[in-house]
């Protein structure tokens, strides 16, 4: 029995150390190359395939920083993570408030994920909550903040987010929705793409809640009181 134990016990670091080693290269790889797509785009796909749902399709067509319009960079700042351009990959206040918030308030949960966190979820990891994805989220966050640029993370943030059923990407977005590249996204649909994003099966751009035209409004707003623009370009944020 002990010997089994050992063995196993080999093998498991053996596979860690693997996994850790494939991990950093690609962290490497993915600051220079386009992503051709994520952990969560190939879960979605898999989980249409085992409902035999065959006509799913999960894509995304790969823009660079000069193919995204500022202001869709600016709307997801103002709408996920207004510290982004200062923090590590965590916002401590931001996970305090939700403490508190959840500590109270039993029957609505607030998250903290920063927009870091979210690409390394979506990226690597897979969806939904669980302590175990939490913990390998926490440890990967920092290290991939200390190798990418904030305008590399938010890039892939928007090459890989989902904004709609089968729908990952800016790209695919601006253009399913707005017949548009995404370097031509308005203020205005920076905003109302970004206000789906905390829930794209529940929240729509096509036909909107009011509650996802007031978020849009609300978002505007932030966006304005951030300093528009001038945020992007007062935190070196965009075109590299």
């Amino acid at each position: 029995m002990q010997k089994f134990v050992s063995r196993l016990w080999y093998w498991l670091k053996k596979i860690t150390l693997s996994l850790l080693a494939l991990w950093l290269v690609s962290v490497v790889i993915f600051k220079f190359i386009p992503v051709p797509f994520s952990a969560v785009m190939v879960e979605r796909q898999l989980s249409a395939w085992l409902n035999f749902n065959f006509s799913y399709v999960s894509h995304s067509t790969w823009v660079g920083e000069k193919q995204i319009s500022p202001y869709i960079y600016l709307a997801v700042i103002a709408s996920e993570d207004q510290n982004f351009p200062h923090h590590w990959g965590f916002d401590l206040n931001a996970i305090e408030r939700a403490y508190k918030h959840n500590s109270s308030n039993k029957q609505t949960v607030r998250g903290a994920s920063t927009i870091s966190q979210q690409t390394v979820k979506n990226l690597w990891l897979w969806d939904g909550r669980s302590w175990l994805r939490k913990g390998i989220e926490t440890a990967m966050t920092p290290i991939m903040e200390l190798m990418w640029s904030k305008t590399r993370i938010l890039t892939v943030y928007l090459n890989i987010a989902e904004f709609g059923e089968g729908v990952f990407g800016v790209e695919e977005a601006a253009n399913k929705f707005f017949n548009k590249p995404a370097s031509k996204l308005s203020r205005q649909e920076a905003a109302l793409l970004a206000a789906v994003l905390p829930n794209p099966h529940r929240f729509h751009v096509k036909n909107p809640s009011s509650y996802v035209l007031r978020r849009q409004a609300w978002i505007l707003n932030q966006m304005s009181l951030l300093g528009d623009r001038n945020y992007l370009k007062n935190n070196d944020i965009g075109e590299e």
